[in-house]
């Protein structure tokens, strides 16, 4: 047996119609990680869904408890075909946002999936139960191919990515010896476009935090008090103007990353952003000067308010707010002081004048990135570019923000992300939808990463041992 025959094998299983049906049945379970009520589909999903299927392939699985009261519990599945084998673990999430089935259009159902030419619609089709469903499927193709994988595998699935992964990071501390490994193979996200084949190798942190202003003896008549009294409103829009210019550009020094490394440069270098059908078009003059489209997605820092609120903006009345609140987020790459975050915005606000702003830091998680000369990720580029005949987009890491920090810190994993959705996929959007030419594609590109893993990867290994052992 051979790898072409591996790769053929996984598009058999998806021109047979096969793969679309057991996505259509993860695709109706209601696995909304945002509804209190959702918990047994969320334990289900896990023990009804991804147990049997990883034990068909001769996984011994665990469901675990969540150490963080009331979170779903996850799932640890473990393959061991040898001891001194190299060792893959493999990450995804079951759980999906809220359906908001009352805004799907064409009378489409998110726990439905329905196909219109090339698009598959559906809630969790691109986020993530396509993308984990497609690096099953291609597991499986190579172990009917070669009847063995040729190294040793191991998956997490979580059911609460959606609200944050609560406890993840604690399961791979408490499960760091089940869960050990050479290397983390995962997808998530967006490919840079439809077409090009992509890999990105950690992500930008996020940070999100409340600034609050309010007064101590609540509202009062706009024309009696008014000229008089502070407008915490005011204050408020005063307050985030110091932070982010009216062009996007943040002002607070201390949230800037430090100068892009001439290696992020080059990658980043050609890439287009916005350049696929559907994409929005880019506001033009938006963003830190001097910086292509790219760099500000891929290697910068952003400052975004997300909502703000004063008064009653569907029934407003003729008074001063008591209050006004926003909540922000800063999305970073690696090198930004984002533990001293709250300091830095207070000191900021104070240096303005504005000392009545209170800020509250809310979520956050850690920017990661592995080197892009990494052997590992050298390993990856080789092969996705065997099997798709493309060159192969390396992002430094992603725009958004994915759970990386607790395989790439808590277990010191090496984190090679390969993802199988686009740009325009409406993740956490009414229409969220995959496009069947890119699974179809992306069963290849894993197959083909798979087979590969089971003839060179102990080669990589090796040689990473060596070079640490200089």
């Amino acid at each position: 047996m051979s790898r072409s025959e591996a790769i053929s094998h996984v598009s058999r299983h998806f021109e047979s119609g096969a793969f679309q049906a057991v996505l259509r049945r993860r695709v109706g379970l209601r696995t909304e990680s945002q509804n209190p009520d959702a918990q047994a589909a969320l334990t289900g999903y896990l023990s009804d869904e991804i147990a049997p299927a990883l034990g068909a392939m001769g996984f011994t699985c665990d469901i675990v408890e969540n150490p963080e009261a009331d979170m779903p519990p996850m799932l640890i599945g473990e393959r061991v075909e040898a001891v001194g084998l190299p060792t893959v673990l493999i990450y995804g999430h079951g759980d999906v946002v809220n359906g908001d089935a009352a805004n799907w259009t064409d009378a489409r159902s998110p726990w439905e999936l329905c196909t219109d030419g090339d698009s598959w619609y559906g809630r969790g089709t691109a986020d993530n139960k396509g993308q984990h469903s497609i690096n099953l499927a291609a597991l499986a193709s190579v172990l009917a191919t070669r009847g063995r994988l040729g190294f040793n595998a191991k998956v997490i699935i979580e059911m609460g990515e959606e609200v944050g992964s609560p406890g993840l990071d604690a399961v791979c501390a408490r499960y760091a010896d089940r869960l050990a490994a050479d290397l983390l193979i995962a997808s998530d996200g967006p490919r840079q476009r439809a077409a090009a084949p992509t890999m990105f190798l950690g992500s930008r942190g996020a940070l999100h935090f409340r600034l609050r202003v309010s007064n101590a003896f609540g509202a009062r008549h706009s024309g009696n008090w008014g000229g008089v009294l502070a407008n915490p409103a005011t204050v408020l829009a005063n307050a985030l103007a110091s932070l982010v210019d009216g062009s996007g550009r943040i002002r607070v020094n201390g949230l800037l990353p430090p100068p892009i490394p001439p290696r992020v440069r080059e990658l980043v270098a050609s890439l287009e952003v916005g350049a696929d059908e559907g994409d929005p078009p880019l506001s033009q003059g938006w963003g830190e000067p001097g910086l292509s489209d790219a760099e500000r997605v891929y290697a910068w820092n952003t400052l975004e308010v997300l909502a703000m609120q004063a008064g009653n903006v569907g029934r407003p009345v003729s008074a001063i707010p008591g209050s006004a609140e926003a909540v922000c987020q800063l999305r970073f790459v690696v090198g930004t002081d984002w533990l001293n975050a709250r300091e830095l915005l207070i000191a900021h606000l104070r240096r303005e004048g504005f000392e009545n702003v209170d800020v509250t830091i809310e979520a956050s998680g850690s920017a990661t990135r592995l080197d892009p000369d990494h052997p590992w990720s050298k390993w990856a580029e080789a092969s996705i570019a065997a099997t798709s005949g493309k060159p192969v987009t390396i992002l430094p890491n992603l725009g958004g923000t994915i759970p990386n920090e607790c395989f790439a810190t808590t277990l010191g994993l090496a984190t090679v992300w390969i993802p199988h959705s686009y740009p325009n996929c409406r993740q956490h959007a009414p229409d969220e939808h995959l496009l069947g030419s890119v699974a179809h594609e992306s069963l290849q590109i894993m197959a083909g990463l798979f087979w590969d893993m089971g003839e060179s990867g102990h080669t990589v290994r090796e040689t990473l041992r060596a070079s640490t052992k200089r």
